[in-house]
């Protein structure tokens, strides 16, 4: 395969040097934006190789948000925030519309990049030609509330008692967050994890997240510095403004077409609530596509079909 373009860049982005990877085998293809999760946890490696036949279609854009990855230095705490956020994004869409002569891009999220992609497309929608989001964030308080119980319940049907004895002891969330805001949330999300909320596969965050990063070619050895350490960081500081969401009364009325394709099982933005909110969404098209054996995950799980309907959904539009 080969590419018109394929450079690692570093973007100027509300006062930061911030690190892109724009891959594609045509100029002329339109731009897919794909919005990280986490916060602070970078896919800039999964989806500029995983996802490299999508580049005879899209010209994709990996982009390592604020405070992780190639662009962890120099992030300082009182930056890492939602708004600053959604501000460095519209910055990334402006400038790549202009680099790469487009009037308009379409915008991929996955997780809390689905929360950064909808007030993206709510409040800047000038360069956005449509959305899709997996991992849809609805309500960020009741998000955790349904996720908590649901790994509570597995536990306890399991007879697992020191999952149970965990979970009690870092409490149910209040206003969407922990007591200790890093240690409660990833407590609960391994036991999440463990009873198939995140993935229908089984695995640990270390096997499924952490070392598939380390061992990557995509990111230096600084970036990986910054991966490390920017996980813990961004969560922590980032997390008391991210939850604070409610898109159902926020954001329901678009001006691209808006496209959600949900994992049936997902306990970690819990399926159960998108349904509602996406009934309530007004745009100029919109669709939500279920995954039957996905959780939060379907790009992984079921890559196949979703980059099928990822085609027919965004360049109908191009």
């Amino acid at each position: 395969m080969t590419y018109e373009i394929d450079e690692i860049r570093k973007v100027p982005l509300g006062g930061l040097a911030q690190k892109i990877h724009i891959r594609g085998e045509k100029l002329a293809n339109p731009v897919l934006l794909f919005l990280h999760g986490g916060p602070g946890i970078s896919n800039r490696d999964s989806v500029i190789n995983r996802e490299k036949d999508l580049c005879d279609a899209f010209t994709i854009v990996a982009w390592d948000q604020r405070g992780t990855g190639g662009s962890y230095w120099g992030a300082k705490r009182e930056t890492l925030n939602k708004d600053q956020a959604i501000q460095d994004a519209a910055e990334l869409v402006e400038y790549l519309c202009r680099e790469l002569g487009k009037e308009k891009i379409f915008i991929w999220g996955g997780s809390w990049g689905t929360e950064l992609g909808t007030y993206l497309c709510y409040r800047h929608p000038q360069h956005i030609a449509g959305y899709v989001g997996s991992g849809q964030l609805v309500n960020g308080a009741l998000n955790e509330e349904i996720s908590y119980d649901f790994a509570m319940a597995e536990a306890e049907k399991a007879g697992d008692a020191e999952s149970v004895r965990i979970l009690k002891e870092i409490g149910r969330p209040v206003n969407g967050c922990y007591r200790q805001v890093f240690k409660g949330m990833m407590a609960q999300r391994r036991i999440m994890k463990k009873y198939g909320g995140h993935s229908m596969k089984k695995g640990t965050y270390w096997s499924d997240t952490a070392l598939p990063l380390l061992r990557s070619k995509e990111f230096s050895f600084t970036d990986k510095i910054g991966l490390a350490r920017g996980y813990k960081k961004c969560l922590t500081y980032m997390w008391p403004s991210t939850i604070q969401c409610d898109f159902t009364t926020e954001c329901t009325r678009f001006e691209m077409p808006f496209y959600i394709f949900q994992g049936r099982h997902d306990n970690n933005t819990p399926s159960a609530l998108v349904q509602s909110y996406f009934d309530s969404i007004q745009a100029p098209d919109k669709d939500l596509i279920w995954f039957e054996h996905s959780a939060h995950g379907p790009m992984a799980e079921e890559p196949e079909k979703y980059k099928k309907l990822l085609r027919e959904k965004l360049l109908q539009w191009a």
